[in-house]
């Protein structure tokens, strides 16, 4: 069994971590992997804490896919040349071994695509959207599902929002299950929603899959940012489409995601145009095509078959790893985290940092959202932040996370605030610094997550980051300073 370091054993902060949190102890192999896999963390000095942003790749993955490339000859798939049928016998196993994953093999059609949101635009291209269809999406949704509206706006298909808890930016239960009902009329229904909010860490409960599904809705549900550190069995929740990038789970290849389709709802979604790789039949001199019946139905063109080898290998290495053994470090990490912040005050009693959504570790992962205060109990702007932790080497993420709903919620921006800026506006492409003026209130916030590769020592720099912040002033010299720079661009 893995030994803790030395230093770790005397330090008396990690000994009170381990008495709240004794499960770490079980996911000691994970300081292995950091070591031999991350090394390249520890020599550089970086503290990753961008998990749900991307996931960072192991050294053996790299060195697995070289190899398989430097001792074969593969070709473009679409033949039956020797090198084709390499690559088809490799592009085959890693789709087998993706279904498998997700004990999806015998239920669900895998298409190959460039990432989740190439996944999504096939689902809001292809769905049914018309007169008699309706949309409903959660206030919680990264903007490659708010999109989707657009599809179902143009064929005339109605669309809405089930709103949030302020609380938690949990679902408004009450108010989902009256959504589901209402719409009992209408023939097409799809209903969207994250298995875990890319903001605010929170996991919807998979049980709305079959809630909804039991009402005549469709489910489309992105699996993106929950899919990194939790298992996600599809005989036991079974939605419609389910979109992810495989990136998130394991950090390499970027380029690669996937839409999985249920079979007895693939031919729900109805393609508007062919490409190659699509058809069974084409003319030109008579304007007829047939699409194909299976996954390459959606696979426009030449596939990336050079890449989806070293998605095999990559789920392989989680495999290797164990989902629980990485869900019940991000767990710990999570907790700790959202222990210690809420601790960590100025003298005059008020906290450092805001944390929006849960406060405790029940049904999230491992993304937490907030925003800084000075002593004035001030926001701090979120860019001032990450300027400061660049300094120190710490990747962190801010903005608005592409999930302007989100932002909306726990901004407090009204519909009346939003509809009067969307009025002011006259180009679409207007400074953060306007917004904000114009609106009267700060818009987005800090956003940490942790993931396969963190350990103690990250989770423990970042408490220390946020302490160096205490009892400080938005008069403060470094503030004016950064101010001054960034007039000076």
């Amino acid at each position: 069994m893995t030994q803790l370091p030395a230093h770790l054993l005397q330090s008396k902060e990690f000994q009170k971590f381990i008495q709240k949190f004794p499960a770490f102890e079980s996911t000691l192999i994970l300081d292995e992997y950091r070591k031999k896999e991350y090394a390249r963390l520890d020599k550089m000095h970086h503290v990753y804490l961008d998990y749900t942003g991307g996931n960072l790749y192991g050294t053996s993955q790299l060195e697995r896919h070289q190899e398989l490339l430097k001792n074969g000859v593969y070709g473009n798939p679409h033949s039956t040349n020797p090198t084709s049928l390499a690559a088809t016998k490799l592009e085959k196993e890693a789709r087998r071994y993706v279904l498998e994953f997700f004990n999806a093999q015998d239920d669900y059609e895998l298409i190959f695509t460039a990432n989740a949101s190439a996944g999504l635009k096939i689902v809001g291209e292809c769905y049914p959207f018309h007169d008699d269809g309706h949309f409903l999406l959660t206030f919680d949704n990264h903007n490659s599902v708010n999109g989707i509206r657009e599809f179902a706006k143009k064929r005339g298909a109605s669309f809405c929002y089930t709103p949030l808890e302020l609380e938690d930016l949990r679902l408004s239960e009450k108010k989902l299950k009256k959504q589901l009902k209402k719409y009992a009329g209408k023939k097409n229904k799809l209903f969207a929603f994250p298995a875990q909010s890319n903001v605010s860490g929170v996991k919807h409960s998979l049980d709305w899959i079959e809630r909804a599904q039991k009402k005549g809705w469709d489910v489309l549900l992105d699996a993106a940012a929950f899919v990194p550190s939790s298992k996600l069995d599809l005989r036991v929740h079974r939605p419609n489409f389910v979109t992810l990038s495989f990136y998130k789970i394991f950090g390499y290849p970027t380029g690669i995601g996937a839409l999985l389709v249920r079979k007895d709802s693939f031919d729900t979604l109805q393609k508007p145009w062919f490409a190659g790789g699509t058809v069974t039949f084409a003319a030109v001199n008579e304007s007829f095509h047939t699409l194909k019946n299976s996954y390459e139905r959606f696979e426009d063109g030449t596939i990336n078959y050079l890449g989806i080898p070293a998605v095999k290998i990559g789920l392989e290495y989680i495999n290797e790893i164990g989902i629980e053994i990485i869900n019940t470090r991000v767990h710990c990490l999570t907790g700790w985290l959202l222990y210690k912040l809420q601790k960590i005050k100025h003298s005059n009693g008020t906290p450092v940092v805001n944390i929006f959504g849960p406060k405790d570790t029940k049904s999230r992962g491992g993304t937490i959202i907030m925003n800084f205060t000075d002593s004035d109990s001030k926001t701090v702007p979120w860019d001032f932040i990450e300027y400061k932790a660049n300094q120190q080497k710490i990747s962190l993420r801010t903005g608005c996370f592409c999930n302007p709903g989100l932002d909306e919620v726990y901004s407090c921006i009204t519909q009346d605030e939003t509809l009067k800026y969307t009025e002011h506006l006259r180009t679409g492409d207007l400074s953060y610094a306007e917004i904000v003026t114009f609106i009267g209130k700060l818009r987005g916030a800090i956003r940490i997550s942790v993931g396969l590769a963190s350990n103690f020592e990250d989770i423990n720099t970042f408490i220390h980051f946020v302490k160096g912040f205490k009892d400080k002033s938005s008069k403060d010299i470094e503030f004016g300073t950064f101010i001054e720079a960034q007039r000076h661009g």
